[in-house]
């Protein structure tokens, strides 16, 4: 005969099984749909956020955290180049008893730079509440806590006298894509200069330039392009194409620099100076097809300290931007290239392209249209 406790402990179980059983499916629909917040939660719930192994609560919840936490996090994290050069400019710019903001937490490791350089106390945003929360045990484990403030929510919500005591004397941040502007660092800092900064605030960085390079490469273009495979006609399937730039490490593919590294964008976050648009004359220094422009950004952090993402760097995490063309233009030794250059404050777009060879009746040198 079974007990009473028997059937207690049964129908617990049962129960319990049943509710773990629904969280993974309630959080796998999530997923599906592209919640990652949501689904992680579920999974979390679930069980997934603890212990050890390779259950089906953990690998489910692991999978959503990635989604919402890339694992681009570690490679950054771990990029000396990148480390060194912001903790020089933190010592540099910070002074005993300032305030610093420092958007974009992430682990905390710039809000941890400023406290070692002698900030009295830093406020650090970051949008991801899951994230947040470790930057807030990273700032336990590194008995900083009662100095470092970490506030889940995005910069331009942040508010004087809210959430930080006063206007910061120093504003840090790194939240730059491979082609600077596609983490929101622009309109960021002008609200920050704006809302939250003392007016003789020092940023870091101070300033920045977005550089670009007429490259020629078939295997770049092949990485957003189609035509003919096979003998078969595949070219309806160009309307998917990426009309902006993807990012990658241009050295893993076989190219040839057309031109020397150009200026596309100037910006000074000091002031907020920044051309939306601009025509480029690019002198082309070798004959050849340009299937894409290259870009990457060099960052002034403080005086004689910069950081760049470009081809040469070795070791770093970022990658560069690359924008195939929708035509090759061939290119002349010794011409140029004129380039319409744009951006909306999240993505740099090249958006015109004209060689710059002389037309019939038109000298070396004269642009078209022009006198």
């Amino acid at each position: 005969m079974t007990s009473t406790v028997e059937l207690s402990n049964g129908t617990a179980d049962e129960m319990s099984a049943y509710r773990t059983e629904s969280l993974l499916e309630h959080g796998t629909e999530a997923m599906g749909r592209g919640d990652y917040s949501t689904a992680a939660t579920m999974f979390a719930i679930a069980g997934g956020s603890v212990g050890h192994g390779y259950d089906r609560q953990r690998v489910l919840y692991n999978r959503a955290i990635r989604n919402l936490i890339p694992r681009w996090h570690y490679a950054m994290l771990n990029d000396d180049a990148r480390n060194a050069a912001y903790r020089d400019a933190i010592r540099h710019m910070v002074r005993p008893g300032d305030l610093v903001l420092d958007i974009g937490t992430g682990a905390g490791l710039l809000s941890l730079l400023a406290i070692e350089a002698g900030a009295e106390a830093v406020v650090t945003c970051e949008m991801e509440p899951r994230l947040a929360d470790v930057a807030r045990q990273i700032m336990i484990n590194n008995k900083v806590q009662s100095k470092v403030t970490v506030v889940s929510t995005v910069s331009t919500d942040l508010r004087v006298g809210v959430d930080l005591p006063r206007r910061a004397d120093v504003l840090v941040t790194e939240i730059f894509d491979c082609a600077l502007f596609g983490e929101g660092a622009v309109p960021a800092i002008r609200h920050a200069r704006r809302d939250l900064l003392r007016p003789d605030a020092r940023i870091i960085p101070g300033r920045a330039r977005v550089l670009g390079q007429l490259i020629e490469s078939e295997e770049l273009l092949a990485h957003n392009s189609v035509s003919e495979v096979l003998g078969f006609d595949l070219s309806p399937f160009q309307r998917f194409r990426s009309i902006e730039y993807f990012s990658t490490y241009l050295s893993r593919y076989r190219h040839r620099p057309l031109s020397d590294p150009f200026v596309m964008f100037d910006v000074d976050f000091r002031t907020g100076e920044l051309a939306r648009e601009r025509r480029v004359s690019v002198p082309v220094t070798a004959t050849g097809d340009c299937h894409a422009v290259a870009m990457w950004f060099d960052l002034d952090l403080a005086s004689g300290v910069t950081l760049s993402n470009s081809p040469d760097q070795v070791g770093t995490h970022w990658r560069q931007a690359v924008q195939t063309l929708e035509r090759p233009v061939t290119c002349q030794a010794s011409g140029s290239v004129d380039l319409l250059v744009a951006h909306d404050e999240e993505r740099v777009l090249v958006r015109g392209v004209e060689d710059g060879r002389p037309r019939d009746g038109q000298h070396a040198g004269e642009r078209p249209g022009r006198g």
